[in-house]
């Protein structure tokens, strides 16, 4: 049993080492929303909110989370014992509708606080099998084909075991071409999130001559119908992200042929106990997956680390060092990748498996509110 006695919700400003560009926006600076929860037990565990200063990946943002949790989600949690983590995504799904990038949020920092409760690390809690993960880089829209050639021939010299190219209209065959010639071996694959329609399937059926992994997300997220007409015009994989919101999406998509690769985030699909249901649905019917990234603080890359762990995650992950974005992260050790692209799972410590820096999210907190049980 859990009783969430306090969640302190806290804004911090991390400034990018460089500005990240995809097809919906550019980010600079990253909002990042982190939470603390503690137990009626003063057990504590931190988590991390991904959503977007603007609703440009999804309908939320920081601070509509911001307003869910504090007005209709953490009250739902106060005051009851819960069995679990999945206790608790039962009763923020029974009456709250969407916002799963909010519920994520306290559903994630329950297992975190479970799995410190338990001493445990949250990558056992989760039943994960993987003790090192393949790494995966998302390389930002460049101006030029030359300037994405140079940022993906040092990715692939620094061990990178997957190069995701993003990608938007007019800015896409020219440069992937460059790139494959470049790296003639090197395994890549395309984000468009969500920039195309069913009219550019022509454009985009000349991707398949660049033997990419998949085709991520290319038309709009709502609509499986189109995606898999798409995909049976394409030889390339087609995998969805913003699409896959739920279980019964991934059904959808089984159902219509949509895409034939699944990429989980679990800030998207309302946390762990959507994210596990998703990944074993996919295992059963062969569907690969793998975990992507949304800009995590080192906070955040704990949970997507842990859950990566589990069997079905057999494609790299978006689970870059913290070196890749940040100058200094919020946790201690920060996040590393290994000569030959791995990151290892810490299995063996406690809770995140790293060290929240508590002085440096003082010092780079701007907004802070503090939530108590009645």
């Amino acid at each position: 049993m859990i009783r969430l006695e306090r969640v302190v919700l806290r804004e911090i400003r991390l400034p990018l080492k460089e500005p990240f560009k995809i097809s919906s926006g550019v980010v600079k600076d990253r909002r990042i929303m982190l939470l603390e929860l503690q137990d009626s037990g003063g057990v504590r565990a931190w988590s991390e909110c991904v959503a977007g200063e603007k609703p440009n990946y999804s309908p939320e943002t920081i601070d509509t989370a911001w307003l869910a949790i504090r007005e209709w989600l953490a009250p739902r949690l106060f005051g009851v014992a819960l069995d679990g983590p999945a206790d608790a995504h039962t009763r923020m799904e029974a009456d709250v509708r969407g916002h799963r990038m909010a519920k994520a949020a306290l559903e994630m920092g329950l297992w975190g606080l479970v799995a410190a409760k338990e001493g445990v690390s949250l990558a056992q809690l989760l039943g994960g099998t993987q003790e090192r993960i393949p790494v995966g880089v998302s390389l930002g829209i460049q101006a030029t084909p030359e300037a994405l050639v140079e940022r993906a021939t040092a990715a692939a010299k620094a061990g990178y075991r997957k190069i995701k190219l993003k990608i938007e209209p007019g800015r896409e065959i020219a440069f992937v071409a460059a790139v494959r010639e470049a790296l003639p071996d090197a395994e890549l694959m395309v984000d468009a999130n969500n920039a195309y329609t069913l009219d550019d399937a022509g454009l985009l059926a000349q991707l398949d001559d660049f033997d990419l992994m998949m085709i991520e997300q290319p038309l709009e997220s709502e609509d499986l119908v189109r995606h898999a007409e798409l995909q049976r015009r394409l030889r390339t994989p087609l995998c969805l992200d913003e699409s896959i919101t739920s279980v019964n999406r991934l059904e959808d998509m089984l159902r219509l042929g949509s895409g034939r690769i699944v990429n989980i985030k679990p800030g998207r699909v309302g946390g762990f106990t959507s994210s596990i249901a998703i990944h074993d649905m996919a295992r059963a019917n062969d569907i690969p997956v793998w975990c992507g990234g949304m800009l995590e603080s080192g906070v955040g890359r704990a949970y997507n680390v842990a859950l990566a762990s589990l069997p079905g995650f057999t494609l790299p992950g978006d689970l870059s060092p913290s070196s890749r974005y940040w100058e200094r992260d919020v946790v201690m050790p920060e996040w590393t990748m290994d000569a030959e692209g791995m990151v290892t799972v810490p299995r063996d410590v406690p809770g995140l498996g790293v060290r929240v820096d508590e002085d440096r999210i003082d010092d780079l907190t701007v907004r802070r509110e503090e939530l108590r049980a009645a």
